[in-house]
């Protein structure tokens, strides 16, 4: 227990060894953490668990270290398992126990859970008094559930905000001053453009909400990673900026390669952009971490995307990444294809397709030649680039 309020502590876990996250979906380099917060007042609140694999170290420890009989009542802020795979083992210890959530949560809990617990809905504006302090509830649907809500405490200028404003990234320190800020930054942005960026207008919406309540918050405590207290609000505004159409001055250039002739295509339209003195960042799909790329591109003015042509379609990890940005739905971003072919060449149309479904606007037609492109033809490519840059310009 690390008291970072009075009477308010962090009983969470630290994964120092996980990789993946949502089954094999998200990458997770620097690990993660499941932060739970244990409120000691006149009713004691525990306010969300952790992930099902540690439910019985977290349940021992609670035990050990403040006595599950002493637990009034449990908040869950989000239903899903990284949050409440702990909610069976615990409540099977203190089944009079109250639990806190909002209509949503109470279905979704279920049916995760099977268990009829002590159920109280909540909604935008109803509070708890623990004694000292008062929680005040924010129900926050589709950030990024449409259980999801905030648990504000009224008395100590805290926000438990569950998945917004979170990081995966596990380090021995508590505090977002105490850490390497290039690290802290890459994991949250990666948070965001990977899990939040289709649910951006919403960000919006709640942050101008929650704003409105005029209520002070001095820390942020998430649900992953560390918690903001120095400037704990500027996590907010930097929320709030990616969340408007996010855009940094630089290309993503993207592809994947058989015999490499797409690859020396993707160099080729690199040097365009370069004499064009437009930044940009080249990945091979299928060697690059997918989530890492997705980072990128979302922070990019615009993506070029290539892949030679196999059974009419594309490269396995050309489509993912299509699929991927379909399902981000990235605004303001402007794209093209390019691709090497044997004799059908379809690659080329299937990625224009895929941008335009995603969003994203194609800047210039696509490009492709047969096999390993000549050097006339990868002086094309070049021109391809600069004619990219020149309506990225625009």
């Amino acid at each position: 227990m690390i008291e970072i309020k009075e009477n308010i502590f962090w009983v969470g876990i630290k994964d120092w060894e996980i990789k993946t996250f949502h089954g094999e979906e998200l990458s997770t380099h620097r690990g993660s953490t499941y932060n739970s917060y244990l409120i000691k007042d006149e009713k004691n609140v525990l306010v969300d668990t952790v992930w099902t694999p540690f439910k019985e170290e977290y349940v021992a420890r609670l035990d050990a270290e403040f006595g599950l009989d002493n637990i009034d009542a449990v908040v869950v802020n989000h239903s899903e398992s990284d949050h409440s795979g702990s909610l069976t083992h615990l409540m099977s210890q203190i089944p009079d126990a109250d639990i806190y959530c909002t209509k949503n949560g109470h279905d979704m809990i279920y049916r995760h859970h099977h268990m009829d617990w002590k159920f109280n809905e909540v909604k935008t504006g109803d509070t708890l008094k623990t004694g000292k302090y008062e929680l005040v509830f924010v129900e926050a649907p589709m950030l990024h559930w449409p259980d999801s809500m905030f648990t504000y405490v009224k008395g100590a200028d805290l926000l438990l905000s569950n998945d917004a404003f979170g990081q995966h990234y596990a380090t021995s320190a508590m505090y977002d001053d105490e850490v390497d800020q290039c690290e802290l930054f890459q994991e949250a942005i990666k948070y965001y453009a990977n899990i939040l960026t289709p649910f951006s207008s919403l960000v919006k919406k709640k942050i101008e909400e929650f704003k409105a309540m005029n209520v002070p918050v001095d820390m942020i405590a998430p649900s992953h990673g560390v918690i903001w207290r120095k400037d704990a609000l500027d996590i907010v505004g930097k929320y709030y900026e990616w969340a408007d159409a996010y855009q940094e001055d630089f290309v993503v250039i993207a592809y994947d390669t058989m015999w490499n002739g797409t690859k020396s295509m993707a160099e080729a339209i690199a040097s365009g952009l370069k004499e064009s003195r437009v930044p940009y960042k080249l990945f091979n799909i299928a060697k690059s971490d997918m989530n890492d790329i997705i980072t990128q591109i979302f922070r990019s003015k615009g993506v070029i995307v290539g892949s030679p042509t196999i059974n009419r379609r594309v490269l396995s990890a050309v489509s993912a990444l299509i699929e991927t940005m379909k399902g981000l739905r990235f605004k303001n971003k402007a794209g093209a294809a390019f691709g090497g072919y044997g004799w059908s060449g379809e690659s080329v149309s299937v990625i224009e397709d895929g941008l335009k479904s995603a969003g994203i606007e194609v800047a210039v037609p696509g490009i492709k030649f047969r096999y390993n492109p000549t050097s006339d033809e990868l002086e094309e490519c070049k021109q391809f680039g600069k004619q990219f840059a020149k309506n990225l310009k625009k």
